[in-house]
């Protein structure tokens, strides 16, 4: 199960990072190619994507570290409560 989450997250981080980028370049390229526009417009879009993707990345990350520290959390509650019969 967690190499299936693993997984999930991989997939995540990929879609939030890539397609912005590449949505971001695509859109300017048609932008310039529509309205004759000169190439800072795909810089531009190039420049927004980045500053996307990069925010994509930042907030996976940020969940994949709040998950993590409630794991160890669960973890941790659940180490610390043995009771006498429960002892190896």
């Amino acid at each position: 199960m967690k190499e299936l989450n693993m997984l999930v997250w991989l997939t995540q981080l990929g879609m939030g990072v890539a397609v912005p980028l590449a949505g971001f370049i695509w859109l300017g390229i048609w932008l310039k190619n529509k309205f004759s526009l000169g190439p800072w417009c795909v810089i531009l879009f190039c420049i927004i994507g980045m500053i996307t993707a990069f925010d994509g990345l930042r907030a996976s990350l940020k969940i994949m570290e709040r998950l993590d520290r409630s794991k160890r959390k669960e973890e941790k509650q659940g180490k610390a409560g043995v009771s006498f019969n429960d002892h190896d």
